[in-house]
């Protein structure tokens, strides 16, 4: 497989990947909707970077340590687990009543949600490694195209999320209604706790 040829199949999968329903979506578009485009587009970002440290993780070999070590997998996955059941029960147990605009240091939270997000979901290693090096072209070398090949995920990542904050915008004033805001925290709530219920039961 050429370089060209390479990048094109690489960019063509990784959209699919990207659009495909799962948490990344579910949390920006209940950021965007709760908190607002700013706070999305920063939880956003926060999803784009645990992408690119999955990447760099791959390219150094953390990535094969957790396809090939049960114990590494399974530490990070009960950590992943812990994590989105307890950030889905909070949304569940106290939902929010209204929208409120979110300071500085709330900014920041968006940020490390996101990427704690994606970083505590071994699924999401795993998947690197298994994706990324099947687009790596003979006589390349397979680390810095790998880290190249994560950048490019981010990109469509950001380009996605973008497109999901510019849908919920018109909307702001209906989702800004109390019953509308709890039914969204409840849901996304649901949502997570899912998640981390479906990685808990999953086995390699």
């Amino acid at each position: 497989m050429s370089l060209e040829a390479a990048l094109i199949a690489f960019v063509a999968a990784a959209t699919l990947v990207t659009i495909a329903p799962g948490l990344d979506t579910a949390m920006v578009l209940r950021t965007a909707a709760v908190e607002g485009p700013r706070q999305a587009a920063t939880a956003g970002f926060g999803i784009i970077c645990g992408c690119l440290a999955w990447g760099a993780s791959v390219a150094l070999g953390l990535g094969m340590l957790l396809a090939a070590s049960q114990l590494a997998y399974d530490a990070l996955k009960w950590a992943g687990c812990a994590y989105l059941v307890w950030l889905g029960l909070k949304l569940l147990v106290k939902p929010r009543s209204r929208f409120e605009l979110a300071t500085p240091s709330a900014r920041g939270n968006w940020w490390a949600r996101g990427f704690l997000n994606n970083l505590l979901n071994p699924k999401a290693g795993v998947f690197y490694v298994s994706f990324l090096p099947q687009f790596v072209p003979a006589r390349v070398a397979a680390g810095p195209f790998m880290l190249l090949l994560a950048a490019i995920h981010g990109v469509l990542g950001a380009i996605w999320f973008v497109l999901l904050i510019s849908a919920t915008t018109p909307l702001k004033r209906w989702l800004q209604r109390q019953a509308v805001v709890r039914w969204i925290d409840r849901v996304t709530g649901a949502v997570f706790v899912g998640f981390g219920v479906r990685l808990a039961l999953d086995r390699r």
